[in-house]
Formats: structure tokens, sequence, C-alpha cells
């Protein structure tokens, strides 16, 4: 008997340590008044993620740089989503409504740039290295934020797969 309740608590164990994390409770704020589409929305197109956290808004803790993006003006009304997938660290956006306004996630690896990217930063921005890397995808449009330096000169650029640059952002 001790045995078989023994593997039963074993079994409902791993069964917990497999599931999605979601750390956000009924003690956050923005997860209580968050709208039910909203986690509806996230779940259907992130079903794999883990460690998925809801806040209101805040600029200041935000990495993403919406002056380079077309997405919607935000305050605090709206919601981030910060989760992880795989290897990454993501944040998702929404309106006050629910509505999605984009994704974005840190690339560590620059190796996984598209080559048309690539070919982008070598013909345009000749002697910058890399200091940061983010892929932001909106609408129906994604495309890669690259925080560049040149020893002084710090520049801020957004760049799609195409090798497009669509907005550059000097003194970042």
């Amino acid at each position: 008997m001790k045995l078989h309740i023994m593997s039963l608590l074993a079994a409902a164990a791993l069964i917990v340590s497999c599931s999605t994390t979601r750390t956000s409770t009924s003690e956050n704020a923005a997860y209580a008044s968050l709208p039910s589409t909203l986690r509806l929305d996230f779940e259907r197109h992130y079903p794999d993620a883990t460690n998925v956290t809801y806040t209101q808004y805040d600029a200041t803790t935000l990495p993403i740089d919406l002056e380079l993006t077309d997405w919607s003006a935000m305050d605090a009304s709206d919601y981030v989503v910060r989760f992880d997938m795989g290897s990454n660290n993501y944040y998702a956006l929404y309106d006050a409504n629910g509505t999605w306004i984009g994704s974005a996630y840190a690339m560590s690896n620059t190796a996984l740039l598209p080559s048309a990217v690539t070919t982008t930063l070598n013909s345009q921005f000749k002697g910058y290295t890399i200091d940061g890397v983010q892929k932001e995808t909106w609408k129906d449009k994604s495309a890669y934020e690259l925080k560049l330096m040149n020893g002084d000169s710090k520049v801020k650029v957004l760049i799609d797969s195409n090798g497009n640059v669509l907005k550059q952002k000097d003194k970042y």
C-alpha cells in the first residue's frame, strides 16, 4: 500500500513539473483585471509558454523600442505578458481590450539572423558591432531591432527579413 501511494505521489510530482507554469495569479492586480480575450488569445498563440507573467504596461521596464515599430501607442491600461518559450525570453503586448499588438524576444545567437540582414549590416553599418538583437513580430510583419556600436557612435536600427532598413535611430 505504501509503495502504491508513493508511486502516485511521484507520478503527480512529475506531471506538475512538466506542465506549463503560469506565475500570475489572483494576487497579481494585472491578472485580476485581464480581459478573458487576452488570456485566450495568448494561450492559443503560445501553448508552450512557461513562466508566464501578466503586468500592466510600463514604458520604463519594457525592452522594446515602440518608436521603431508602427505599433500602437501604449499606456497603463494596456498589458505586457512576459514568458519563456524554448530558451528565449519573450514579451507580448496587448491593448486594454485584449487585442494583440506585437511580440518580441531577445536573440542571443546573431548567426541566426537572415543572410539579407547580415548583408545590410555589412554594407550599411560597416565597422559597427552588434550590442543586442531582438526579433519583433506585429500584424503581418517581422523585423530585427539591432543595437549597434562603433566607438562612441550608437545606432538602433529596425531591419526586415529582406534586409530593408525600416527605421533608424541614432544615439539610443
